[in-house]
């Protein structure tokens, strides 16, 4: 069965493929380029506050002064940086001083022009092309501020182009970030120019769809990824906004997914103001986008328990994040990371155990190895990863790296009183190559944020004896001494803070690893519990406590 399915898939990859390849063809003739030709709007109903953009910018927070250089030196030194992409979105206009003189942002803007305004396959991605969109918009006042006919014409054609490009080609972007920010430029164009309101009544039937199809009840995504969490909320953030300057009344649907994606944010939120790393995401910091959400008077109030399945523990200033969720379904889990019940901790404003991260942005080999169950602070048998992924080039190019193969999980379980937390919860992912079952359970304690473990290993009929790993990654920076005994271990974190972790009657070992949360690799340590299961139910059981 699973072999007919991917021969299925590997088809439906070429055909995707082929069809991708005569598109980009069809894209780059002349009888497309006139297709994309549309009637020039009179004027701008309004201009977009260019702040709301705050939270797209990835660049520092300072001004690009370009008063006293030419055109051509501005655009090499932006085509020096790595992102070389970041000319071709325009966000940084955001960031221009705009008290420079304004001509010269409108030679860019026309050397641009007069070079990209036919489809080229690197500037008319779908993702650049829409923020490139939004930016044009949300600028316009500095754009197009001495009104000089010739150039507003220009600046108008391409414009519609772009937009017109966009509403032609939605229906065939399944990515969803990208699909996101198609959305929201083609609701902003039928906003600002009223010849194009259809474009708005259109963006707005797209949008309600995006968003039943993408969430669960809570209004998390359905890819279990919080990094998309917070980009989907700061998508429907802009299309709200704009849909109040633009003077039409506020969907809804759009309000209560807001409400719950704030829910959902502030559930994650934690002292350290960073996303935890579980399923895709990356250490994306929470700080600039919580002030962006308060000066717009957004508020953080209500807290869940559970988000995205991932069981939450707060006690004043520790956290502990627990995985308790299944995979997503196949077309979800492009960014899924294989660690069923794997857990991240930290303490005051220090993480300590954490898992790798998501190597998405640093090669595609890390990016594999950041999904296997090695990568994650969980157990692993015979050093074999909960669930396979695709290999086959094709199918990646076509659908991304996803699952082959699932788990489920059951008897979970959370029980809270004044003085502890305890979550656990049973997975199947080896139970079929291994006859073992993988039970795990989290005491917290809430006096001396204490946390003590159980991995237990159920053997089933027809088990054989495996070995096991359990590994328990380090933040960066904390340092390892085993003790004497080699029962247990010191962990420095700074000079005045230092935890323990020990296990009793277990091989306890300090190992090397990579943490990639910050978007590059980085090297850290990685605790490790080796043992045999000898045929048998084994528990290991663990603790992790401050030093005295």
């Amino acid at each position: 069965m699973t072999s007919v399915k991917s021969i299925y898939i590997y088809f439906l990859s070429i055909r995707k493929l082929i069809i991708k390849s005569i598109k980009e063809f069809i894209f780059t003739t002349g009888f497309y380029n006139k297709l994309l030709n549309s009637k020039i709007p009179s004027r701008f109903f309004f201009y977009p506050n260019p702040y709301l953009l705050s939270p797209l910018l990835n660049h520092k927070d300072l001004l690009i002064k370009i008063s006293n250089e030419d055109v051509r030196n501005f655009r090499i030194n932006f085509l020096k940086n790595k992102e070389k992409k970041s000319i071709h979105n325009f966000l940084w206009l955001n960031l221009v001083d705009r008290k420079n003189e304004f001509e010269i942002i409108q030679k860019i803007i026309e050397e641009w022009i007069i070079k990209y305004q036919k489809y080229k396959k690197d500037t008319w991605s779908n993702n650049l092309i829409s923020i490139r969109i939004i930016s044009w918009i949300s600028n316009a006042d500095l754009i197009l501020k001495n009104n000089q006919k010739d150039f507003k014409q220009l600046f108008y054609k391409c414009l519609m182009r772009q937009i017109t490009f966009v509403k032609k080609n939605l229906q065939n972007i399944s990515n969803e970030n990208k699909k996101i920010s198609a959305i929201s430029a083609i609701i902003l164009s039928g906003l600002v120019f009223r010849e194009y309101y259809n474009n708005y009544k259109m963006g707005l039937k797209e949008l309600k769809k995006f968003i039943e199809n993408s969430f669960d009840k809570n209004g998390f995504p359905k890819n279990r990824n919080f990094e998309n969490l917070v980009t989907f909320l700061q998508y429907f953030i802009l299309i709200k906004e704009w849909i109040k300057n633009g003077q039409e009344i506020v969907p809804d649907y759009l309000e209560e997914i807001i409400d719950k994606n704030l829910v959902c944010l502030n559930s994650l939120n934690s002292p350290l103001k960073k996303l935890p790393l579980f399923n895709g995401s990356t250490e994306k910091n929470l700080e600039n986008f919580l002030e962006y959400l308060e000066k717009l008077n957004y508020s953080l109030k209500k807290n869940l328990k559970s988000v995205g399945q991932i069981q939450i523990v707060k006690n004043k200033k520790s956290t502990l994040y627990f995985d308790s969720g299944e995979p997503p379904t196949h077309k979800l889990s492009k960014d899924y990371q294989s660690g069923p019940l794997s857990f991240e901790y930290s303490n005051d404003n220090d993480k300590i155990i954490t898992n790798c991260g998501y190597g998405r942005k640093i090669s595609k080999k890390i990016q594999l190895l950041s999904k296997f169950t090695s990568a994650q602070s969980t157990l692993c048998i015979n050093n074999t990863s909960v669930v396979k992924f695709k290999k086959n080039s094709l199918i990646n190019k076509a659908y991304g790296s996803t699952i082959s193969n699932s788990f489920k999980i059951f008897d979970f379980d959370r029980t809270e009183d004044k003085t502890n937390v305890t979550v656990s919860a049973t997975h199947n992912a080896y139970l079929d190559k291994f006859g073992y079952l993988h039970k795990r359970t989290i005491k917290f304690f809430k006096k001396n944020n204490q946390i003590e473990g159980n991995d237990h290993l159920i053997k089933k009929n027809g088990s054989s004896s495996v070995g096991f790993s359990i590994r328990f990654h380090l933040y960066p920076g904390i340092n390892t001494v085993k003790t004497i005994s080699g029962k247990s271990i010191l962990l420095q974190v700074n000079k005045n803070k230092a935890w323990v972790f020990s296990s009793e009657n277990q091989n306890i070992n300090i190992e090397k690893s990579l943490f990639l949360g910050g978007n590059k690799a980085l090297n850290n340590q990685c605790i490790v519990i080796y043992g045999d299961t000898k045929d048998e139910d084994v528990d290991i059981k663990w603790k992790l406590k401050k030093a005295s």
